[in-house]
């Protein structure tokens, strides 16, 4: 079902690659399965005591919000609404630890109150002092996608609500990030990820990161870009992920003719890659066709660096070759479609316009 439209504000990523970096050329490149994101100068916006405490997901998940805030010229939001699929999990791990090498003794509570999802939307209400309505989505792959239909809801139950912001997180742990290699969900060899997207094995790559956006339902001269629609469904084949794209296309008055760019989840998985394959060759093979995690990895809420991609084509008019999937270009997108999947189960569609 077709929501309300949403503006687009303010916009923050902290990925594995240096916010603005790619569109200057600067690619960083990798040659491991597991990759950290590139930690931003955290004392600009966190004071140094506090950070000692915190873990690299509440780091990254408030540094990201305060920038995005920032630029869309807000102090303090109406609601936060945040999206992780794993949660704080180096915290986790540490309370973990710390039950078996201390026999369940004398535990300190203080990484297990760290540990749990809403941990990050809870730091994001202090230190903004927020009050307001905060929620914390926890949906697998779909993490991040629940969190813009929950602002959609929001806006339309609140005629006063005026911004909220809202975001994506996952981090890395040592110990359970190496649990994916148990379901082959990363790739058996080490490989550089600059090469990911030409493999043809099981597997990919993973990372972390923290995308935050301020958005609004009024449009102001900060506007990057208007969400249109967005859906999470389950799909068993290729042709079933087209039919949901067309269907919701037409839900939101456009068609295909109407999509100017198309933005894909590829990750050089050959199980599961070819949902992205059967679109490239057939309902999109005349779109110019970009793909993003060979440099980000995969993650449950690596959807929100695809969103950030597509406000920072907005607003700069330009495409970085290190994106682009297939020699069909485009001057000054208007409409582009995001799709996503994680392992053949979660799929998801946004739309976002620049008007």
């Amino acid at each position: 079902m077709k929501n309300n439209r949403l503006y687009i504000n303010g916009i923050s990523s902290i990925s594995a690659q240096q916010e603005n970096a790619v569109f200057d050329g600067n690619i960083n490149t990798y040659h491991q399965n597991i990759i950290p994101a590139v930690s931003p100068d955290y004392k600009q916006f966190i004071q140094p005591m506090a950070l000692r405490r915190m873990s690299k997901a509440i780091r990254m998940g408030l540094t990201s919000a305060k920038i995005a805030l920032k630029q869309a010229g807000i102090t303090k939001p109406d609601a936060i609404i945040t999206g992780t699929g794993e949660g704080c999990k180096q915290d986790t791990e540490k309370f973990l630890e710390a039950i078996l090498n201390q026999n369940e003794k004398l535990l300190t509570p203080t990484a297990f109150i760290q540990s749990t999802h809403n941990t990050i939307g809870g730091q994001l209400a202090q230190y903004l002092e927020c009050t307001g309505y905060n929620v914390t989505y926890t949906q697998n792959s779909a993490s991040f996608e629940s969190v813009l239909m929950d602002a959609q809801l929001l806006f339309l139950e609140d005629q006063e609500m005026n911004s909220i912001l809202v975001g994506g997180v996952d981090e890395l742990s040592k110990k359970m990030t190496s649990f994916m290699y148990l379901d082959h969900q990363l790739k058996e060899q080490e490989i550089s990820n600059s090469n990911l997207l030409k493999t043809n094995s099981s597997g990919t790559i993973t990372s972390e990161g923290a995308h935050f956006f301020s958005i609004s339902a009024e449009k102001s001269e900060k506007t990057y870009a208007e969400l249109i629609d967005v859906s999470v469904f389950q799909a068993k084949t290729s042709e079933d992920v087209s039919e949901k794209i067309l269907k919701m296309l037409q839900l939101s008055n456009y068609t295909i003719e109407d999509i100017d760019l198309v933005i894909l989840g590829n990750n050089g998985d050959n199980r599961f890659d070819h949902f992205y394959h059967h679109l490239q060759n057939g309902l999109f093979s005349e779109k110019p066709q970009l793909a993003y995690k060979h440099l980000t990895g995969d993650y449950k809420t690596v959807s929100g660096y695809a969103v950030w991609l597509a406000c920072k084509i907005f607003k700069t008019g330009s495409i970085p070759e290190i994106f682009k999937l297939n020699g069909v270009t485009c001057q000054n997108p208007k409409t582009i479609l995001l799709y996503n999947q994680y392992l053949g189960d979660n799929h998801s569609i946004m739309i976002l316009n620049s008007n």
